[in-house]
């Protein structure tokens, strides 16, 4: 059974010879591969050997197209910079008052570098893995990508105060997204990922206002096309949880913030599982073995046993190797002890 094989084979609840291993690497990526940050992010063929050798050298069991967040913020006029060795940064944000909006027109991926760059990504990926590996392609969730155009701090405020631009904005975001995943899941993505990371920052009657039908139109369209959708959202989603998961995404990642997820798991469809949640830098990275170990030991219990292995978020790039490659041996002592306990 191949990585992909046994991706799939998990999210349909058939048999699997070991748990999926799917850590988030970005910045811990480039540095083991020794790529400048600059180039992993605009570099569609240095992101992909970086993250093709990550999953030989750490038993990794996917790949996927996550470098930060402002690829589509950027065709929509948010101006960046790239340090060498750095993450991007944000120079002048596309929309500086509400009347801004005006001006958003729904992208059309083909015109725009970095969303070409995606789509560029994952062809590479579908001719080196042959199959091999699940190819994940991403793009950012409705309120994140608006925080992406519009300073956070004024996103934040502008849900109460100018509520009917901020809709028409996301509408135009959806959309956008939408005309964007098409072309990654034609090019071989056998996954994408909906990064939605400041929701866990707002009420879950703004979510569910804002958000949930928006998220659950992008899961829709995916499942369409005949991929699996993945969704991320950062910090404590506790209160959101239960909509999260009526969104219909295949795997639903839980950050380490996030309480226990024993009581939704009557919400779970078959066809759902979750993926997390170890802290990355108390466990991950700082941790020793029998801490990861007792980490994932207990996500794995509380999510009933349907839960990939993995970091709550991107594994940091300060995280010893030893303690990736302990984490990824995880994913055959937690099936060994699930077998075990059905004897």
């Amino acid at each position: 059974m191949n990585s992909l094989e046994r991706s799939i084979a998990f999210i349909e609840g058939s048999a699997v010879d070991r748990i999926p291993f799917h850590p988030i690497l970005m910045r811990f990526a480039a540095l083991h591969a020794g790529v400048r940050y600059r180039d992993f992010c605009l570099n569609p063929a240095q992101k992909c050997m970086a993250n093709i050798r990550c999953a030989a050298d750490f038993g990794s069991d996917w790949v996927n197209t996550m470098s930060d967040p402002w690829a589509e913020a950027e065709a929509f006029g948010t101006i960046l910079s790239y340090p060498e060795d750095e993450l991007p940064k944000v120079e002048q944000y596309a929309i500086k008052e509400m009347a801004d909006i005006n001006r958003l027109e729904v992208l059309r991926p083909g015109d725009h570098r970095r969303m070409r760059t995606r789509v560029e990504e994952i062809e590479i990926y579908s001719r080196e893995t042959a199959g091999r590996l699940l190819i994940c392609g991403w793009v950012e969730g409705p309120l994140a990508a608006y925080c992406d155009i519009r300073d956070i701090s004024m996103a934040m405020t502008d849900m109460y105060e100018y509520p009917d631009q901020v809709h028409k904005a996301l509408d135009i975001i959806t959309e956008s997204a939408v005309a964007f995943i098409t072309p990654q899941v034609m090019a071989g993505a056998h996954c994408i990922g909906i990064g939605d990371s400041v929701c866990s920052l707002i009420s879950p009657e703004l979510y569910t206002e804002f958000c949930f039908d928006r998220e659950k139109q992008l899961v829709d369209h995916i499942h369409s096309l005949g991929a699996y959708a993945k969704i991320h959202i950062c910090g404590n989603i506790s209160a959101i949880l239960p909509e999260v998961i009526r969104t219909g995404a295949d795997i639903i990642d839980i950050d380490h913030r996030t309480g226990p997820v024993t009581d939704v798991l009557n919400l779970m469809s078959p066809r759902q599982v979750f993926s997390g949640k170890s802290d990355p830098v108390s466990m991950v990275q700082d941790g020793n073995r029998e801490m990861i170990s007792n980490s994932c030991r207990d996500f794995f219990r509380e999510a009933g046993g349907r839960a990939i292995i993995s970091a709550g978020c991107e594994v940091t790039p300060g995280t010893p190797v030893e303690n990736l490659r302990f984490m990824y041996t995880m994913s055959v002592e937690l099936l060994r002890d699930a077998q075990k306990g059905k004897r």
